[in-house]
């Protein structure tokens, strides 16, 4: 089994996924601290290629510039001994008081004018590693109360700081494209830009939405009730899947953070089967990195910590190796062409026909038998489900 992670996997972890202390609403932490330099070194030896950061992971949110610097120089170092890269990065405007009405859309001026400056300087300092995502996560870009907020004011607003941030990067010449997160809930009662869809459409109305997709995270689609695997081919429909965040959940309730696959494993081999041989011919529909946002229950210790990162990648690889095979198995494709899967890149109009002509093909409608599907030939996509079930648990 090749369960070994390697750079070529692109494997990629948040500071504030391995560095989670355990704190929750209910409780303070389990854990002490991590430090920045052992989670890169920890990283590199557990075959990760990648690390990601809010700008507060990093460095305390109020510290001096000198503090500052001081954990950036140390996070280079730190990047140099090991070869890890800095793929993505975003900013924490969701854990200070000063945001707890939102950044970009806060009711506030001040709190929004506030905002923009920290992501600016946390652009310059992606921009100066070499990160060539910057995620937008709005966590407390909403409101519980439908009085409190004017929601087509607060998109504007969100617009206006996008569009500025856009301008920004391409007067800078930073090599940086913007991925937005969405959530349903949780902190907020609502928040803006709740799935991908709303994003997508919100994305549309930018002045440049080359420069802005999407990240969508595998718990966040599923809290809303939403299948993960289907949102993420719409989102590479549109070319719009510039990151994307892998974790697991169990139906709609709180965000969990599980590590990937453990919640819907179903869906997880569904993903990674659609990102690894979802392109034409078995080419991967999806060449990024694979970013687990999870994080490690507050009952381990710090060896659970690195064992459930281990855990992400390894399940990853070995949904892989099963979708491999599922994909290479003649029964498998037999079945997939008596369920006519692959009739549905077939165009529904001939080539060149135009609609008189369509309307003129009784074959069509009027001497379709539509009554012949009533006890007809099934799709047979249980037995393609059966299928896929028994790859997943190595029966086949």
């Amino acid at each position: 089994m090749a369960t070994a992670p390697s750079r070529d996997d692109k494997f990629s972890f948040g500071l504030w996924t391995v560095g989670y202390d355990g704190t929750d609403p209910f409780g303070g932490p389990t854990r002490t601290p991590l430090d920045v330099v052992h989670v890169v070194e920890k990283l590199d030896e557990l075959g990760a290629y990648g690390l990601t950061f809010h700008d507060d992971d990093l460095f305390a949110f109020g510290s001096t510039d000198a503090a500052r610097q001081k954990q950036i120089d140390r996070l280079k170092g730190a990047l140099d001994a090991t070869g890890l890269i800095v793929p993505m990065v975003t900013t924490n405007l969701f854990s200070a008081p000063v945001f707890k009405d939102g950044g970009f859309t806060a009711n506030d001026r001040d709190v929004r004018r506030f905002a923009l400056r920290k992501v600016f300087r946390q652009l310059d300092l992606g921009a100066e590693l070499g990160a060539k995502t910057f995620v937008m996560w709005g966590g407390r870009e909403g409101a519980e109360y439908d009085s409190a907020k004017d929601i087509r004011q607060a998109l504007e607003r969100y617009r206006e700081a996008v569009n500025l941030l856009g301008d920004y990067v391409t007067d800078k010449g930073y090599d940086i494209r913007f991925a937005i997160e969405p959530k349903p809930n949780e902190p907020r009662g609502d928040i803006l830009l709740p799935t991908l869809g709303h994003a997508i459409a919100f994305i549309d109305s930018l002045e440049r939405p080359e420069l802005v997709g999407l990240n969508p995270e595998v718990g966040h689609e599923q809290m809303a009730g939403l299948n993960f695997a289907a949102g993420i081919a719409q989102a590479l429909f549109h070319g719009k899947l510039f990151h994307i965040d892998l974790n697991g959940q169990r139906g709609i309730k709180y965000d969990q953070d599980l590590v990937f696959g453990h919640g819907d494993l179903h869906n997880a081999f569904a993903l990674v089967d659609l990102l690894e041989n979802g392109g034409p011919g078995g080419v991967p529909a999806y060449d990024g990195p694979r970013h687990f946002d999870y994080k490690p229950s507050r009952t381990e210790d710090e060896k659970g910590v690195w064992e459930s990162a281990a855990a992400n990648m390894r399940t990853y690889l070995l949904l892989k190796e099963r979708a491999a095979a599922f994909r290479a198995d003649p029964e498998v494709q037999e079945a997939l062409e008596a369920a006519k899967v692959f009739e549905l890149s077939t165009p529904t109009l001939n080539e060149g026909e135009t609609y008189d002509e369509f309307l003129a093909d009784r074959s069509a409608y009027e001497d379709f038998d539509a009554a012949a599907y009533l006890g007809g030939k099934g799709g047979g996509f249980v037995r393609l489900q059966q299928l896929a079930t028994e790859h997943l648990l190595g029966a086949r």
